[in-house]
């Protein structure tokens, strides 16, 4: 395994879960790591934790078929939850990622991983010295805002990201949606920690933000990404457990699994405004599914 910083600023070491990262690290630097964390997630660890080591966050690539001798870049790769994945399923792998810390838990959760290259810094100071087949942005584009200086950050930042795909390479994003069902049933928005307050865009700022379907259309076509397929998550693109697309979308006769609604909010308290299983069967009768889904999973090719 390669590593390298690139530079980076004091700005974007905020970019972080706190001291748990070091609690993190601390772990995957002992001995028997892998039995520590499955006794952390038997003890019903907190919502870091439980994000950055649960084995349900694969599920949300897991089933997809990369193809062989295929390279992947994955951008904001966290502390490594589908590293690993990805490292399993294609040739190669580069891992960017903004602060020291988080690209030091990468490197000791996957030290053992021969085709791993885990780089330090901003994706928007890296070089195009390599054409990807892939590559990803899960959880990364809302943040653009506040770490892409640009008048359009958000499709400035996936022109940065598609000029390292290959000709006919894809470029796999995933993000909530503004609209999403949760936020209108009472869940507080996931990144400002504020009720209704994508529902509202944002009105105190835009420096993170997510978009509603429409929206990131825009935003990928201005970029120069023609052709989009869009995946629908369930109960959202961190810990899914369903995934439905355009071509499959939930019915009443094939629906939603019953556990997925109402839906729970690890790592903040929420208010439950309504039944959200009733609405949302009236939204699939209605065919907008996709304008309310909690997450989008999107595959872009130029």
């Amino acid at each position: 395994m390669k590593s390298r910083d690139l530079a980076y600023s004091k700005e974007e070491e905020q970019y972080s879960d706190g001291s748990i990262e070091n609690d993190i690290l601390s772990t995957l630097k002992s001995d028997n790591f892998e039995d520590k964390i499955e006794k952390i997630l038997r003890d019903d660890p907190n919502w870091p934790m439980r994000y950055h080591f649960s084995r349900v966050r694969e599920n949300i690539l897991s089933w997809y078929d990369f193809g062989e001798n295929k390279t992947l870049l994955e951008v904001g790769a966290g502390c490594g939850a589908l590293t690993g994945l990805f490292c399993d399923r294609l040739k190669r792998v580069a891992a960017v990622e903004l602060t020291k810390i988080r690209s030091d838990i990468i490197y000791n959760r996957h030290k053992n991983r021969k085709n791993l290259d885990v780089i330090t810094g901003n994706l928007n100071d890296l070089k195009n010295e390599e054409k990807f087949d892939y590559v990803t942005l899960i959880g990364v584009l809302e943040y653009a805002g506040k770490y892409t200086k640009s008048s359009n950050p958000f499709t400035d930042f996936l022109k940065k990201a598609r000029s390292f795909l290959k000709e006919n390479g894809i470029l796999i994003l995933a993000i909530e949606n503004k609209f999403g069902l949760k936020y209108w049933a009472g869940a507080k928005e996931d990144h400002t920690g504020k009720i209704f307050d994508s529902i509202e865009n944002y009105p105190d700022g835009k420096g993170i933000q997510t978009f509603g379907k429409e929206e990131i259309k825009n935003i990928f076509t201005e970029a120069g990404f023609e052709k989009l397929d869009f995946y629908y998550p369930m109960p959202d693109y961190k810990l899914p457990i369903e995934i439905f697309s355009d071509e499959y979308l939930p019915t009443q006769k094939h629906n939603i699994r019953s556990d997925v609604f109402p839906f729970v909010d690890l790592s903040q308290s929420r208010e439950f405004l309504f039944n959200e299983k009733l609405a949302l069967d009236n939204i699939i009768n209605n065919k907008c599914f996709d304008l309310f889904a909690n997450s989008f999973l999107i595959f872009a090719k130029k």
